[in-house]
């Protein structure tokens, strides 16, 4: 039996995440799925009920469970309002440096049935499929010190460290290379090297590792020209690698090519397999309780929940499938341009399941 926590988290996170349940339980009463779930607090709303953003009843529950499904954290109720250490999105951070989750993967597809949704022509995007491969719990996000400081002169200075060791690229190259096995064999590794030291050693340690995948093509670029490159000719990649603070910018630019923030899921993991799957989308705070948000990253980072930390791809395929059926339906939520008879949120989630029985 395995054991799912789910952390619906603040603003929509549990509106999509009422969605995902409800495929997840579709799929243990129809397959041979055998899993339970407990469902805990992070973010602001527990920060309000437990004072903190990463309450330890949440810490004990997620070092237990086999997988962990997240909506979303933060919002207005909380900016400026609360000290930095404890801002809604710190219980995120806190999460993935307490399971060690060093690894982000962001898959970024067009689908055929969404191709006039994408920022770009049709025929630009078009065969879109690209996999961020993120290094999560380095890079300047963690780096220390950091800190404000009040000047002598007036104001404040604020300050971050940034620093990769070989054994941290290391792992996270390793992690993309193996990835790009299952794909198309082609690795782009994104650095700022020819300005940052921290780089230098992040571009020797992929390419070191990469003398171990003869099969896969190894190209750098830096993340300047590969912001251009992603936002004028995206078919080009297969598997990105990047550091954290690039990764998380590339895959947000990633994401808006294929016509919404809401189609987009994630996981991070650790090098047992065990992740926290969330959408991309944030807590989208202006549309939260209104029942129109798009739930289709979140079942989707279900459907990667079930490949990568339970061993079903069969049935993480299955629901790709589904959700490809119900948007080549012309299902749609009213994030996607040019819609206009929209779905709400539990339609949408209800569609999915409809086609579950067929996929």
């Amino acid at each position: 039996m395995f054991q799912i926590l789910l952390l619906p988290g603040d603003g929509i996170g549990p509106e999509v995440m009422a969605e995902a349940v409800k495929v997840l339980t579709w799929l243990t009463e129809n397959t041979d799925l055998k899993a339970q779930t407990q469902t805990a607090r992070i973010g602001g709303c527990a920060l309000d009920a437990e004072g903190s953003p990463y309450p330890a009843s949440t810490r004990t529950l997620a070092h237990k469970a086999d997988a962990i499904l997240l909506g979303a954290v933060g919002g207005p109720k909380w900016d400026g309002k609360v000290p930095f250490e404890k801002r809604p999105e710190q219980g995120l951070l806190d999460l993935r440096e307490d399971l060690n989750l060093f690894a982000n993967l962001r898959p970024a597809k067009v689908f055929d049935a969404l191709l006039d949704a994408s920022s770009l022509k049709a025929d630009v995007v078009r065969g879109m499929d690209v996999l961020i491969v993120r290094e999560l719990i380095g890079g300047v996000y963690f780096g220390k010190p950091r800190g404000i400081e009040a000047l002598p002169t007036g104001g404040r200075r604020g300050y971050n460290t940034t620093s990769y060791s070989t054994s941290e690229v290391e792992r996270i190259a390793h992690v993309a290379f193996k990835a790009a096995a299952q794909r198309r064999n082609k690795v782009t590794s994104i650095d700022k090297a020819n300005v940052l030291e921290s780089m230098v050693v992040w571009r020797e340690a992929v390419t070191n590792i990469g003398k171990n995948y003869t099969n896969t093509q190894l190209e750098h670029m830096y993340v300047d020209n590969a912001a251009m490159q992603l936002a004028s000719r995206p078919t080009q990649f297969d598997v990105m690698v990047a550091p954290n603070l690039a990764g998380d910018i590339l895959s947000d630019l990633a994401a808006a090519l294929t016509g919404s923030l809401g189609l987009l899921p994630s996981a991070s993991l650790n090098e047992s397999a065990k992740g926290v799957y969330e959408p991309v989308h944030g807590s989208a705070p202006d549309i939260a309780g209104k029942g129109i948000a798009n739930p289709l990253a979140t079942i989707l980072s279900l459907a990667m929940l079930l490949t990568h930390s339970l061993n079903r791809a069969d049935l993480g395929t299955r629901i790709e499938k589904a959700v490809e059926a119900t948007l080549a339906q012309g299902a749609r939520t009213t994030d996607l341009r040019g819609t206009t008879q929209p779905l709400s949120t539990s339609q949408m989630g209800d569609a999915v399941i409809a086609n579950l029985a067929t996929c």
